[in-house]
């Protein structure tokens, strides 16, 4: 699923993995709140979602189809995920945790993905591009 947001502005610089941190603890509280287990973040979903983020900030692009033609399954196996990938939720323009969250919560299908008590497993990436805005992805697996 896709989701944009109007271009931020670049803000004060905030480490990605306090992003990153801060996306998967707002995304198991909404799973918690619904009647979901928390997701366990898995290194290799992480890996895909972070160089699949740095990818389309780096290219300025954003579509779920990586320029070299692939998709979110075939991203994470080359992160070395050999387990089952669910879904993929991509984002651009938040400035915050929070803000990404809050949309993809207000999105029916990335609300679904989020939602999906059979993922057990999620990888987060968030990457500024040049101008600061930001390319978010969540990878969700089990």
């Amino acid at each position: 699923m896709t989701l944009v947001a109007p271009a931020a502005t670049a803000s004060a610089a905030v480490a990605t993995t306090t992003l990153e941190a801060q996306v998967v603890a707002l995304t198991n509280e909404a799973r918690v709140k619904a009647g979901c287990t928390k997701l366990t973040v898995n290194a290799h979903l992480a890996k895909a979602a972070q160089a699949f983020s740095r990818d389309m900030a780096d290219k300025n692009y954003f579509s779920h189809t990586g320029k070299d033609g692939s998709n979110f399954v075939q991203r994470a196996k080359r992160a070395g995920f050999t387990r089952t990938a669910m879904g993929e939720n991509i984002a651009w323009g938040y400035r915050d945790a929070q803000g990404v969250v809050k949309g993809w919560m207000n999105s029916p299908g990335h609300r679904k993905n989020i939602l999906n008590c059979k993922s057990t497993l999620i990888g987060v990436g968030a990457a500024r591009n040049a101008k600061g805005v930001v390319y978010w992805t969540q990878e969700f697996g089990k």
